[in-house]
């Protein structure tokens, strides 16, 4: 899993390791602590940490890299070693092509120094990485937050915390904010999706229908845990475009952090690429930027809908493989496969029957290296073990994942 700390621990074996090494590409969306993580790395190594924003008006000048570069080459001979630490690099002119002649100069000549880089454009670094700087760095992503995260940074209880994942997602930056709700939209809007939207895909991707691009994000995001085809979503759009178009503009919605298209499962990449997707937000922060959430009395379809999207973002945002199945009349919320085991979710937020389980059990019968697993509410997993079916609530499982129990 991508999170906070595991990464930090793992960002900081690295950086202990001799120098120079390969560069290190922290990714992720907007948010999630790409800054502040590389600021703990300033004050962790103190006069041997060199910090730049590349998201300024002076990286734009013309000699500022070859300033940022000769700062930190001081440092490093002067302190036997050195860590330099550029955020928002895709935001600097021509940035892989700079980098990676700085990391061959830097290999060459054995400077005592690390480099770590970040970005929110996965897009941009994904590409100029492979691209330009094949063989010279390694990648590191942050994810979305979990529910787990927030009992542990915000004091909140499990309750309070699987809660908030659903109704307001998990930026860390917007906690604060929660209790004023028109100041914590705009917040969301302002900080995370207008820029996510306007500068990571729009000013670093060639994109030729911008209008396009965000219609197809406001609906994208007004379908959670829904399976919608290419068709039916050019039909809800006022600006009409190819589905390739539309196809990838949902790409670039998901490598941007903000909405994933999970596919169908199948065998035979072909037939899976040929179904419609499943729409899943990847925090529920953006969902509820739209709207308030819904009560699970007052509207319960609309609730089950959200419960579901959460539990398949929890899963994609921990790095397992997620996609859904179904073969009409039969169909299975979530099939995920990674290092939590390989898993056929159904999700229940009501009261349900054994016949409500065909789908996951056939599933299984025709994949059987897959578990069938039910997800309902706390209190009723009695009927699914009574049908044989390994139960656990949704709430512990946004907590923790998959009982093993």
């Amino acid at each position: 899993m991508g999170s906070y700390q595991e990464i930090r621990d793992e960002l900081l074996k690295r950086l202990r390791e001799p120098a120079p090494g390969r560069v290190q590409i922290l990714s992720g969306p907007r948010q999630v602590g790409k800054t502040t993580l590389l600021l703990e790395m300033a004050t962790e190594f103190g006069d041997r940490a060199t910090y730049f924003s590349a998201d300024s008006t002076e990286a734009q000048m013309s000699g500022w890299w070859e300033q940022v570069v000769r700062v930190a080459k001081e440092r490093a001979y002067k302190a036997g070693g050195g860590l330099l630490l550029v955020d928002e690099i895709p935001y600097m002119p021509d940035w892989s092509r700079r980098l990676k002649s700085e990391a061959d100069r830097i290999l060459r000549g054995k400077v005592p120094l690390h480099v770590v880089v970040s970005g929110s454009s996965a897009i941009q670094l994904g590409k100029g990485a492979r691209e330009t700087m094949a063989g010279r760095f390694e990648r590191l992503r942050l994810f979305h937050w979990p529910a787990m995260a927030l009992t542990r940074c915000f004091h909140l209880t499990p309750g309070e915390a699987v809660n908030q994942f659903i109704q307001s997602g998990s930026y860390p930056g917007g906690q604060a904010l929660l209790g004023q709700p028109d100041r914590w939209r705009a917040y969301l809007r302002d900080s995370i999706i207008e820029p996510a939207i306007g500068r990571d895909i729009l000013n670093l991707e060639a994109v030729r229908k911008p209008a396009l691009l965000r219609q197809v994000y406001a609906v994208a995001v007004g379908h959670p845990a829904e399976i919608v085809s290419l068709q039916k979503l050019a039909g809800e759009l006022a600006e009409r475009g190819a589905l390739e178009t539309i196809a990838h503009y949902l790409q670039l919605l998901e490598e941007a952090g903000l909405v994933a298209g999970v596919r169908k499962y199948s065998e035979r990449t072909i037939r899976q690429r040929s179904a419609p997707p499943k729409l899943t937000v990847l925090n529920h922060g953006l969902i509820a930027a739209m709207g308030p959430a819904p009560q699970r009395e007052q509207a319960p379809v609309r609730w089950g809908r959200w419960v579901e999207n959460a539990v398949g973002a929890f899963a994609w945002n921990a790095g397992q493989t997620v996609c859904y199945w179904r073969a009409e009349p039969l169909e299975v919320d979530w099939v995920l496969e990674g290092s939590w085991g390989a898993w056929a979710i159904e999700v229940k937020t009501g009261a349900y029957r054994p016949q409500d389980l065909r789908g996951l059990l056939e599933f299984c019968r025709r994949y059987p290296k897959f578990q069938p697993l039910l997800l309902c509410n706390e209190g009723a997993e009695a009927s699914g073990r009574d049908g044989g079916v390994r139960t656990q609530s949704w709430a512990s499982f946004l907590l923790n994942g998959p009982s093993k129990e």
